[in-house]
C-alpha cells in the first residue's frame, strides 16, 4: 500500500573524474586493475537468480595483451533460454505491481553503488576487456550508466503524470503498464553503459528483461549483473544469458510472450531480427517493440570560414577516441581545398603524440581494436586503400597484431567523394576525407546528405551564421545528432538524447523519456460516478 505521492531524488549529471597523476582517484584505480588482471573469473549464466555452469565456455581476453585471458564465461543453449524465458514470465507479476518507487529505489542505489563502491571495478573491467582508457571508461561505464539510471527514474514518473482531462461526473485516467510479454535486451561490446541500460529501461517500467551481452564485453557487464543485485534487483526481473547470438534469436523470436526487442548493434542483425518477427508476426500474442540503435557513417562537414584548429582537434578526438569504436565516431570528413593542408598539418602533430598501448598506461591516449575480426577488417581497409589509386593513405597507417589489436589513427584520403570508404562502416579508427573546392559548397552538402545509407551522428563547423543556417537545413535528415562547431560524439544523457534514423536505426532517442515510453502499453480507465438509469436522450422527447 502507498500512502503518498513521492518526488526522487532530481537527477544531476555524475561529474566526471579526471584521473590526473597523483590523484587519489589515480591510486585506487591502479589498485583495482591491478588486482584484477591477476584474476581468472568464471562467470555464470543468471536465471531467476540462480547461477548456472553449463562447462561450454569461451574466453574474455585483453585486446591489448591477447594472450591474457580475463575470464571464461559459460554459454547457454536453447534449453537455458527457454528457462530464462519461463523465469521472466514468473517475475513479472510481482515486479509489475510493485509500486513505482520501489522500483525506482532499486536502480538509485544501483547508481549510488556504481558511483562508490564498484566504481573502480566497473572502471577497471572496462578498461580490460573493452580497452577503453581510464577516461573514456570512466565517462561510460561510471559516469553515462549512473546518469541513465538517475534520469530514467525521472521520466518515469513523467509519464506515469502523465494524465487525460475528466468531464464533470467522471474521472478519466491512464495507466502506463508495462508490455504484456517480456522484453529481449542484446547489447554491444563498446559502452558498458549501453550494456547496463537496455535491460533495465525496460525493467525500470515493471517489464522483465533477457539480457544477451556481447562475448567481447562478458566481464564489465558480469559485474553490472551482480552490482544490480546487490542493489535489489528480485531475482528473474533481469535474467542474464551469454551465448551464441543465433541461439539466443532462435528460441526468443519463435516465442509467442516475446513482447519487445532492445538492440544496439549491426544494422544486418537488426534487420534480420526485423524480419524474424515479421515473418512470425502471427504467432505471437501482442506486436513487439522494436527499438534499435544500429550502424553509422558519422560525418563532419567543414565549410570555407572553419577555424583549422579546432577543427582538426575534433577531427582527432571524434575519429581516434576509444578507436573509433564509437557508433558516433568520425568517420568521413568533408574538408574544404583552401583548408585542408592546414588541417591536415595540425592533424599530423597530433598524431605523432598519440600514444597507443596498454590502457592501464594512463598517458596512452588509445588502446587495441576489440578482437582479430576488427583487427582484419582495418587492417584490409588500409590495405585496400594502398592499392587504390582513387585513395591515399596520407597520414598513420600502421597495424600491429603481435601482442595486441592495435591499429594506428589513419587518415585516408579519397578523389571520389562516393568511394566506399566514404560509405562503409568500418568501426576503426580510420577517416576517409574528401577535399573538396571551395566554391562548390551546395554540392559537397548534397554528397554529405546523401551518400551514406546511415543517418546516426553528423557535425558542421563554420563562423558565418547564415552559411551554418544552411548546412544545417541541408542536412536536416542526415543526423539524428547534429553538432555545430564540435565533434560528433559525447552525447550525455539528459542533455543530448541520442539515436538516428535511416539505417541507423529507430530513432527511439536513449537517454530521453523518448525512449522510454516504448516500454509502456497504456490503459485509458474512465469511471463514471453516478451511471444513467434511462437509455433516452433528450432528441427523443
Amino acid at each position: 500500500m502507498t500512502h503518498g505521492a513521492y518526488t526522487p531524488p532530481a537527477p544531476v549529471n555524475e561529474p566526471i573524474r579526471s584521473y590526473a597523476p597523483d590523484s587519489p582517484e589515480t591510486a585506487s584505480l591502479k589498485k583495482r586493475l591491478q588486482a584484477m588482471s591477476q584474476e581468472v573469473v568464471d562467470v555464470p549464466i543468471i536465471i531467476g537468480g540462480e547461477e548456472i555452469r553449463t562447462g561450454n565456455t569461451g574466453q574474455s581476453i585483453v585486446p591489448h595483451k591477447h594472450r591474457h585471458v580475463l575470464a571464461q564465461f559459460h554459454q547457454a543453449d536453447a534449453s537455458h533460454v527457454a528457462k530464462a524465458i519461463d523465469a521472466a514470465e514468473s517475475a513479472r507479476n510481482s515486479w509489475m505491481n510493485l509500486p513505482w518507487q520501489e522500483r525506482a529505489a532499486v536502480f538509485l542505489k544501483a547508481a549510488d553503488l556504481l558511483c562508490g563502491p564498484w566504481r573502480d571495478t566497473i572502471n577497471a573491467a572496462t578498461m580490460l576487456g573493452q580497452s577503453k582508457t581510464c577516461f573514456q571508461a570512466e565517462i561510460d561505464a561510471a559516469c553515462e550508466l549512473a546518469d541513465f539510471w538517475r534520469f530514467n527514474v525521472h521520466y518515469m514518473k513523467q509519464i506515469y503524470g502523465e494524465q487525460p482531462a475528466s468531464s464533470p461526473g467522471m474521472w478519466n485516467r491512464l495507466e502506463h503498464r508495462p508490455l504484456d510479454g517480456f522484453v529481449l535486451a542484446i547489447t554491444p561490446f563498446n559502452f558498458t553503459s549501453i550494456a547496463g541500460n537496455l535491460p533495465t529501461a525496460p525493467a525500470l517500467l515493471g517489464n522483465t528483461t533477457l539480457w544477451k551481452p556481447s562475448s567481447t564485453s562478458i566481464l564489465s557487464n558480469y559485474y553490472l549483473m551482480k552490482l544490480m543485485e546487490e542493489a535489489g534487483l528480485p531475482p528473474g526481473v533481469v535474467n542474464f544469458i551469454p551465448g551464441p547470438g543465433s541461439t539466443v534469436g532462435k528460441v526468443t523470436m519463435g516465442d509467442r510472450r516475446l513482447g519487445g526487442v532492445h538492440f544496439t548493434g549491426s544494422t544486418g542483425v537488426f534487420q534480420t531480427i526485423w524480419k524474424t518477427v515479421g515473418n512470425n508476426i502471427q504467432n505471437y500474442a501482442q506486436y513487439p517493440r522494436l527499438v534499435g540503435e544500429t550502424g553509422g557513417k558519422d560525418f563532419l562537414m567543414a565549410l570555407p570560414d572553419s577555424d583549422s584548429e579546432s577543427l582538426a582537434v575534433a577531427m582527432v578526438r571524434g575519429c581516434f577516441e576509444f578507436q573509433g569504436q564509437k557508433c558516433s565516431a568520425l568517420s568521413r570528413a568533408y574538408i574544404p581545398r583552401s583548408l585542408w593542408n592546414d588541417v591536415k598539418n595540425r592533424m599530423e602533430a597530433m598524431m605523432a603524440e598519440i600514444t597507443i598501448g596498454d590502457t592501464s598506461d594512463f598517458s596512452n591516449f588509445m588502446g587495441a581494436v576489440i578482437d582479430a575480426k576488427a583487427f582484419a577488417k582495418h587492417k584490409a581497409a588500409i590495405d585496400g586503400a594502398r592499392q587504390d589509386n582513387t585513395a591515399d593513405v596520407v597520414l598513420g597507417g600502421t597495424c600491429d597484431d603481435s601482442e595486441g589489436y592495435f591499429v594506428h589513427p589513419t587518415v585516408i584520403q579519397v578523389a571520389d567523394p562516393r568511394h566506399d570508404l566514404m560509405r562503409t562502416e568500418l568501426f576503426g579508427p580510420i577517416l576517409a576525407v574528401y577535399v573538396y573546392d571551395d566554391d562548390r559548397v551546395d554540392e559537397t552538402l548534397e554528397l554529405c546528405a546523401n551518400t551514406s545509407e546511415y543517418a546516426l551522428t553528423g557535425a558542421i563547423f563554420g563562423c558565418d551564421r547564415m552559411g551554418i543556417r544552411h548546412a544545417t537545413d541541408a542536412l536536416r535528415f542526415a543526423a539524428g545528432n547534429f553538432y555545430i562547431n564540435d565533434k560528433p560524439t559525447g552525447a550525455v544523457v539528459g542533455q543530448q538524447p541520442f539515436g538516428g534514423s535511416r539505417a541507423s536505426g529507430t530513432n527511439d532517442k536513449a537517454g530521453s523519456i523518448l525512449n522510454l515510453l516504448r516500454w509502456v502499453s497504456p490503459r485509458t480507465i474512465k469511471e463514471t460516478f453516478v451511471p444513467a438509469t434511462d437509455f433516452r436522450y433528450p432528441h427523443m422527447d
